[in-house]
């Protein structure tokens, strides 16, 4: 599996592009800003976008968004519990004193244990509620070990903030238990801000994850 990551938007949002090295189709993960930059490297590629996937909807992980569905035809998918934010984008926008935005409709709710195939390669689907209430994770095993994308529910060191709408620091700290624990060491993990780590790492180092084996 190839992938590409950017750190897009003034939030520097991760974005990644996972794609099939033999027939080309390709996701994008979190789509946050700055959608020329996504749609140049998807051109140079010759990635065929089947699926746009949104780890939660913070005005940060959708902002490209509409351009990217315009561009290419990908599919916007989201968990219902989240639709409230997606309709909001324009306040929330305004909330941070930046420029409002608009965004497409949803054209597939995503559910837990949901897959969705991209070329050879499988994306399965992680309801981890708690940063907020439709939050995702997304674990794609890639031939050779498991790659886990946590948005903003799992960083290096830390855990996503529960401060803003329908977040919930309990909710937060039950997802990782139940969904993101019992995953192997090896699991690399790739969240929606900052560095990748791995499962390993985490279980180990992170003081959040301290008391949750």
């Amino acid at each position: 599996m190839l992938r590409e990551q950017l750190a897009l938007g003034p939030f520097q949002c991760n974005c990644n592009i996972l794609a099939c090295e033999k027939t080309k189709e390709a996701v994008v993960i979190d789509p946050g800003g700055e959608a020329e930059k996504i749609i140049r490297l998807l051109d140079e590629r010759g990635y065929k976008t089947r699926y746009l996937l949104h780890t939660h909807a913070h005005l940060d992980h959708v902002g490209a968004t509409e351009a990217l569905q315009q561009k290419t035809g990908g599919t916007v998918c989201l968990h219902r519990g989240d639709l409230f934010l997606y309709e909001n984008v324009a306040m929330q926008a305004a909330l941070f004193g930046l420029p409002s935005f608009s965004v497409p409709e949803v054209q597939s709710f995503l559910e837990d244990r949901d897959a969705l195939k991209f070329g050879e390669y499988k994306v399965e689907v992680l309801h981890t509620p708690g940063h907020t209430p439709g939050s995702l994770t997304f674990l794609v095993d890639n031939g050779s070990e498991a790659e886990l994308f946590t948005g903003d529910t799992l960083f290096m060191g830390s855990i996503g903030r529960t401060d803003l709408w329908g977040g919930d620091y309990n909710q937060i700290l039950h997802s990782i238990k139940d969904k993101l624990m019992p995953l192997e060491d090896p699991t690399q993990v790739h969240p929606g801000h900052g560095p990748s780590t791995t499962m390993g790492k985490e279980r180990a180092r992170n003081p959040f994850l301290q008391d949750l084996d």
